[in-house]
């Protein structure tokens, strides 16, 4: 195999790999052909709208490997600033000037095109302990559980709530007579029902609980928020939410909260479009509201800035001095809800929120501990990310712990189900490479969750493409379609379990759950009809991933991925646990040598042939743990 001239992925050219720290020395290294004359070679690194620096690399020495001879140059270049930061390669030879940039994911070749990046964090930044190593279980709260011996003083929820007395029943889906789709059918879910729950959760291996909002809205999806200060009526109150957290904090669980502060409810104490909340309140009704400022009228009252041009959702100016200290002022909505147990935020369309908001957010989170945890819904690259012509900051310090992973979700889909092994290992290292470790560590792993289709309709089923509602609502896997779902996404979950990053399952998928858009991904959990084959799975997931330190904070290696078999390695911080995993995406059984493996390992499922070789039937894994 030739050698590269250059592969930012492999530590022989770039050490040490991925992001960095603010003023850490990072060597980079090329091997040159020897047929080509060098006669000086430089690094060009850069930071998005300042000047180039260029820096020489040394020639140290020639090198040979499968009759290749070459050339070995280096440097080592010190970032005094943290930012994302871009490079490539100068090389001037006897026949001009030559430029290395990246041609594919890792390597560098005159025929790039792209430039490599470096991701340069602040010094000493640090996530939450806490998550590492565990598993996060995303609720939607109306459709999880619901416990019904409510007290008859309960209060009554608004007439305009449509109540589902079946709760297998599928959610509402047709617009009404008006041609709108209002989202005001419920299924009760709430939160005593979620606590009635946890010995499950716990059995199943969860350590935090991520809910989709639970304050007062008049959608069932709740991003429409009508009051940060209470909790939804159907949910409960605020004692009950207090009493969740507490319970569950008991059993080792922490719950965190979905944020939703670009934007509120037309339908809100704030706006009061349609005057629910009385005639003279609400920026729309009331020129003199204290929220008027809150908002941006073009033509007051009847044209106003929206989310997304969705005039249900009125835009918020986040920078409003009253709105910022509202939400992240002392004894603000952010710390009231900590008070009352959350363990931190998810924040939604995080690329919808001003840097000085977030910086906000962020010291008001923190003032309550540094074990509270921030969370970002970004879709793309989190560390390259652009929104609104301003180069975001989430990852290198001072803002979020970590982003909602659609990258990894992606790959691992991808991979599954068609087999493409260079995307999948490209895509994966790519994300490992540019995000902190500390980031890395904690990323939210999911294969589905409220806004995408269920995984294993997505691994199993038609693909939905331009197909409507009623399309969605009419097609089901068939029984063998099924068989083969539950086959691929055990394969998925083995990957979202062991590569960087924390599980999380989005509630029902462990159960078997399958559903196309919304709002057929947001069925209600099958209680009676689960799937206990693919929970005990789940379960089994949780404890191996449990039981070894590689997994916590550790290092990704891929040893080998084909069409149908990927085997890597993680490795944890100390350098004291190391575990492999095997796992094997076909249909037919495969053998994997264990030859590059130490004498003191164990298997995790299965006792190993003494002739170490592993064979792993259609659609298994195999997890391998050994001390260093």
């Amino acid at each position: 195999m030739k050698r590269s001239v250059f592969n930012c992925f492999d530590t022989y050219y770039k050490s040490p790999f991925g992001a960095v720290e603010r003023e850490s020395s990072v060597t980079f290294r090329l091997n040159i052909p020897d047929y080509v004359h060098v006669i000086e070679c430089y690094l060009i690194m850069f930071r998005p709208g300042f000047k180039e620096k260029f820096v020489q690399l040394e020639h140290k020495g020639e090198g040979e490997e499968n009759g290749e001879h070459f050339h070995i140059f280096d440097c080592v270049y010190t970032p005094h600033d943290a930012g994302l930061h871009h490079y490539y390669f100068q090389v001037v030879t006897d026949g001009g000037h030559r430029y290395l940039k990246r041609k594919n994911a890792s390597e560098a070749g005159i025929d790039g095109t792209e430039l490599f990046q470096l991701t340069v964090y602040e010094q000493g930044m640090t996530t939450p302990d806490w998550i590492k190593g565990g598993v996060m279980y995303q609720i939607f709260p109306d459709r999880f559980a619901r416990k019904t011996d409510l007290a008859d003083d309960d209060p009554v929820p608004p007439v305009d709530r449509h109540i589902h007395t079946d709760w297998n029943e599928i959610p509402d889906w047709q617009p009404n007579d008006k041609g709108m789709i209002t989202n005001s059918d419920y299924f009760g879910g709430n939160l005593k029902g979620i606590e009635s729950k946890l010995p499950y959760l716990k059995d199943l291996g969860v350590t935090c609980i991520y809910l989709n909002p639970i304050f007062e809205a008049h959608e069932n999806h709740r991003y429409n928020t009508a009051c940060y200060e209470r909790i939804d009526i159907l949910l409960g109150n605020e004692e009950d939410f207090r009493h969740l957290c507490k319970t569950a904090d008991e059993m080792g669980i922490k719950i965190i909260l979905d944020g939703v502060f670009s934007h509120t409810g037309a339908d809100s104490v704030y706006f009061n479009k349609f005057g629910r909340y009385g005639d003279h309140t609400g920026a729309y009704r009331d020129p003199e509201s204290p929220y008027r400022s809150w908002y941006s009228f073009i033509n007051y009252p009847q044209e106003y800035e929206s989310w997304w041009g969705i005039t249900t959702l009125p835009n918020v100016n986040e920078n409003n001095p009253e709105y910022t200290n509202y939400i992240c002022g002392e004894g603000g909505i952010l710390q009231k809800w900590i008070d009352a147990g959350a363990a931190g935020w998810r924040l939604d369309v995080a690329d919808e929120l001003p840097d000085e908001f977030l910086d906000n957010l962020r010291k008001s989170v923190k003032s309550k501990g540094e074990d509270k945890i921030i969370y970002g819904e970004v879709w793309e690259d989190a560390s390259n990310k652009e929104s609104y012509g301003i180069r975001r900051r989430y990852l290198i310090g001072g803002q979020l712990d970590s982003v909602m992973n659609y990258p990894f979700k992606e790959c691992i889909l991808n991979y599954v189900k068609y087999g493409d092994p260079n995307s999948f290992r490209d895509g994966i290292m790519t994300i490992v490479e540019h995000y902190p470790k500390p980031c890395t560590d904690i990323l939210m792993n999911f294969l589905s969750t409220h806004d995408t289709e269920r995984a294993i309709t997505r691994l199993a089923g038609q693909d939905v493409g331009w197909n409507d509602r009623r399309w969605q609502s009419e097609n089901s896997l068939s029984p063998q379609e099924y068989a083969y779902g539950v086959s691929l996404m055990k394969c998925a979950m083995v990957l979202q379990f062991f590569l960087p990053g924390v599980p999380c399952i989005y509630y029902a998928d462990e159960a078997g759950q399958e559903g196309y858009k919304d709002p057929f991904n947001r069925r209600t959990y099958p209680w009676g009809a689960e799937d206990r084959n693919l929970i005990d799975f789940t379960a089994e997931l949780s404890r191996i991933r449990k039981g070894s330190k590689a997994f916590a904070e550790g290092t990704v290696e891929f040893i080998e991925v084909t069409e149908d078999i990927c085997v890597f390695r993680r490795e944890d911080k100390n350098k004291k646990a190391a575990a492999v995993i095997c796992l094997n995406r076909s249909s037919k059984s495969k053998s994997i040598s264990l030859d590059f493996l130490p004498a003191d390992f164990r298997t995790n499922r299965r006792p190993l042939a003494e002739s170490r070789k592993l064979s792993l039937s259609p659609f298994d894994y195999e997890v391998i743990t050994y001390e260093l």
